[in-house]
Formats: structure tokens, C-alpha cells, sequence
């Protein structure tokens, strides 16, 4: 991790100056999570941090920077993200230098503050070795497994390397082994009746304080100026505190990013109240998967199946009325 985090300080400093900024993760004041960083000066590139507490995803900020030149740091999910924002053209591919890493998974720092308790105060480096997360406390090693501190997205992870980009630092690699994996909500669900799903969502709907961090932190959430949830014309969510309105807001989410949501997890991550949100938007991808044999943010040059009209879809099947 030292050596990659030498090579791309350099690669950046080589890039920067034909370039606005650049975005990369520097320390920021959570310890378990580290903060965007938008570099302009070759001072500012030193502060640049790369490990698991990297967990935001850097490319929601590129639409708002449209028409600047500017270069990104990506991990495999971040990356599937831009290439979203790029099939959609809401950036433009010859603004943008990629710096591409290979990521051994992100830090729940939810799950993590809970496992280490009052240690987390002296946090110095966090690093993930085979099924294992390790935590320098002070001077003194702590393990944990990575299934209690690794966020969910990267159980399911499909690529842990970012593969669209120009500069790719260090070694390519496989997502993160987790020996015991948890059961994915959407798993749990699938167990479940339709009441008892019903009665699932509405206790965590519930909990929902409607802040709309989601919203905020999705990076493919594009139209926040004229979002379903504050528009009274037409009317679609009113301000009731009730997990009917709350779930409405939710599945119109889920239903803007169908074919497009890369499972980056921000919405999860975003969510103060740790509602398992991107469940939705997982379910959806695994129709868009059945119906359109499509992953979303794997090839920049293709369409989104809900972007394009055929007269005959290869799975889909007239009704025989």
C-alpha cells in the first residue's frame, strides 16, 4: 500500500499541472474515515491518504464539475460509477484523467467504532490481509474479521480494480475474500413472505429521519434541483412523518437508478440511521441482469437498457392473451 501510494503522489504531481484539480482522499477528523481532498498545488498533494477508510465515492462530484479539466482517484466501484456518468453523458471523458487503484475493501466505520470501542481514539493505520481487517491502536495491533467491519457492497463486490481509467497504480487484483459471509438483506427478503416484507420495510421506514443523505451522496442522483421528494407540481411525496410517504420517496429512488445504480453503497453510507437502503436498488439490478443480460458501469460505450427502445427484447415475452 506504501509503494501505490508513492506511485500515484507521483503520477499526480506529473498530471497536475495540465490539470484544474485533482480529487483524492486525505485524513480528515473521523479516524475511520478519511475526507475528499481537491488538490490545486503540488503541496496539497502529500496530504493524499489511500487505505480502507477511503469509502467515499469521489465521483459524484464530477457532473457539478462539467467543462473543468480535472483528474479523480478511483477504486473499482468509484470506477463503474464514472463510467456510468459517462454513458450518460454527464461528463465528458476528455475532461477527465482517471487514476485508477485496486482496492482490498472499505472500512464500515459504523461497524468498525463499534468493534473497537474507545480505542478508536489513537487510530493510526488501517490495512486488510487475507480475511482479516488490522487496526494500529496506538502503537499496538488489533485484528478483526473482515466480515464484522467491511462494508456490505463489498461482499457482493464484482471488480475490485478500477478498470476504465489512464493511469492504473500498483497490482491488479480480486476483490476481498471474506471466509464467512453474512446473509445479504436482499437474501433475507427473498426467505420472507410479501407481509413479511411489507412489515420489514415499514420498521425501517420507520427510523427514517427523511434527511436525505441518500439522495446526496448517490453519485448517478442528477436532478436534485427538481427531485420528486420537494416537487408540488406534480405532488408525489408530501412531508408526512410516515413510512408510507418515506417508502414512496425510496422506491422512486430505487426506480431513478434501475439499470443504472452501481452498487456503490453510498446510500447506505450516507444513511445516519443505517438503513439497508440499497437492498432496493439491488433487487432491481437483478432484474435489469435477468431481462437484460446488463451490469451497469462496465462499458462506457453502451447504452443503459432503459435509456433505449427495441421493438423485441431477446427475454422479454408477449403476453399470450
Amino acid at each position: 500500500m506504501a509503494s501505490s501510494i508513492d506511485d500515484l503522489k507521483t503520477e499526480i504531481k506529473k498530471a497536475l499541472p495540465g490539470l484544474d484539480m485533482v480529487i483524492a482522499w486525505a485524513a480528515g477528523p473521523d479516524p475511520l474515515s478519511h475526507t475528499p481532498l481537491f488538490i490545486t498545488e503540488e503541496a496539497d498533494v502529500e496530504r493524499i491518504e489511500w487505505d480502507p477508510r477511503c469509502s467515499q465515492n469521489l465521483a459524484g462530484y464530477l457532473p457539478g464539475l462539467r467543462g473543468k479539466k480535472v483528474g479523480i482517484v478511483v477504486k473499482g466501484c468509484d470506477a463503474r460509477s464514472l463510467v456510468e456518468l459517462l454513458q450518460e453523458k454527464l461528463i465528458d471523458r476528455e475532461d477527465v484523467t482517471i487514476f485508477g487503484l485496486h482496492c482490498t475493501g472499505a472500512v464500515d466505520a459504523r461497524a468498525a467504532r463499534k468493534a473497537l470501542g474507545s480505542l478508536r481514539g489513537g487510530l493510526e493505520s488501517v490495512s486488510v490481509n487475507g480475511g482479516t481487517a488490522s487496526f494500529s491502536m496506538s502503537g499496538e495491533p488489533r485484528t478483526l474479521p473482515l466480515a464484522e467491519v467491511l462494508q456490505k457492497k463489498c461482499f457482493t463486490c464484482t471488480g475490485a480494480d478500477a478498470e476504465v481509467c489512464d493511469h492504473f497504480i500498483g497490482e491488479h487484483g480480486e476483490p476481498p475474500r471474506v471466509t464467512e459471509t453474512p446473509a445479504t438483506t436482499l437474501e433475507e427478503l427473498e426467505a420472507m413472505s410479501m407481509e413479511e416484507r411489507l412489515h420489514f420495510w415499514e420498521d425501517q421506514m420507520s427510523r427514517c429521519i427523511r434527511c436525505y443523505a441518500c439522495r446526496s451522496a448517490c453519485p448517478l442522483c442528477v436532478c436534485q434541483d427538481h427531485c420528486a421528494a420537494q416537487s408540488r407540481e406534480p405532488h408525489w411525496v408530501d412531508q408526512t412523518d410516515h413510512p408510507r410517504e418515506k417508502l414512496m420517496f425510496q422506491a422512486i429512488h430505487a426506480l431513478h437508478t434501475a439499470g443504472r445504480c452501481t452498487e456503490c453503497g453510498e446510500c447506505e453510507r450516507a444513511c445516519p440511521m443505517g438503513l439497508p437502503i440499497m437492498t432496493l436498488k439491488q433487487a432491481l439490478n437483478r432484474s435489469i441482469q435477468d431481462l437484460f443480460d446488463y451490469r451497469a458501469g462496465t462499458d462506457p460505450d453502451q447504452a443503459p437498457p432503459l435509456f433505449e427502445f427495441r421493438e423485441e427484447e431477446k427475454n422479454i415475452k408477449e403476453r399470450e392473451w
